[in-house]
């Protein structure tokens, strides 16, 4: 017996149970067109066509929701579209042994498949950019490679995949939750992987079209908030900027 089936059953039953806790008439006090509609609905299926009806009715809302409904994969796309990404950000790094939060601000630039420039302006000038190759800092003798496996490069990376939408590379290291629309999300992030679990606690990341906000909660009880701003998806790459990624 399918779900169908035992939905109109159960309708049936209901149906004829409502019917029995009406008061009878008696066959004097029955008008002639209420024993026509009766004969009349006696050869005919008793309430099946209701049943379907109301069936039809939630599948078609069952489906509308499900189509509506925001998955990581739409985010994903969503965020994967610009071929480049023009910002500036606000870090406020919050340490329980400072009374204020320790806040440094730069600009931005995402490239498609070419990585992230990071050029941070205050309180230190210093510029990084962070590609599938690691994480490189600039000095007087030009891009500088970094070492890869500490706790500040994890980070980076996962800067990296956050603004690009790499869900796949998210869902390797944490345990991800989207809740809210394309306008209006919020995507959270509980750590897999061992080193990961001895940074963060958690991580929240909100947007809309572009990412606004990233979130890192750490496990010694200090965090930092990262705020993208003026962030643009209608200017491309300087010169300058071409050159940058592919020195």
């Amino acid at each position: 017996m399918n779900l169908l089936t035992i939905l109109c059953s159960s309708w049936r039953s209901l149906r004829r149970l409502r019917g029995r806790a009406r008061p009878k008439q008696t066959p004097g006090e029955i008008p002639h067109a209420q024993v026509s509609r009766r004969l009349r609905r006696r050869t005919q299926p008793r309430g099946l066509g209701s049943c379907y009806r109301m069936v039809a009715g939630l599948v078609l809302m069952l489906g509308v929701s499900a189509a509506q409904a925001f998955d990581l994969q739409q985010l994903s796309n969503q965020l994967a579209k610009p071929d480049v990404i023009h910002g500036s950000f606000i870090q406020e790094k919050h340490l329980r042994a400072l009374p204020q939060p320790l806040t440094s601000k730069g600009t931005f630039v995402l490239a498609k498949n070419q990585g992230l420039l990071w050029l941070l302006k205050t309180p230190l000038q210093q510029d990084y950019r962070i590609n599938d190759k690691g994480i490189s800092r600039r000095d007087a003798n030009g891009w500088q490679l970094l070492p890869g496996k500490s706790a500040g490069a994890e980070q980076n990376r996962l800067f990296l995949a956050v603004l690009q939408g790499d869900s796949s590379g998210l869902t390797r290291d944490f345990e991800l939750s989207l809740s809210g629309d394309a306008q209006d999300w919020k995507l959270t992030l509980i750590p897999r992987s061992m080193l990961l679990k001895q940074v963060f606690n958690q991580i929240n990341i909100t947007g809309g079209e572009l990412v606004h906000s990233i979130e890192l909660l750490e496990t010694q009880g200090d965090s930092t908030l990262l705020r993208m701003q003026d962030s643009t998806s209608a200017q491309p790459l300087t010169d300058a900027e071409q050159h940058d990624f592919a020195e």
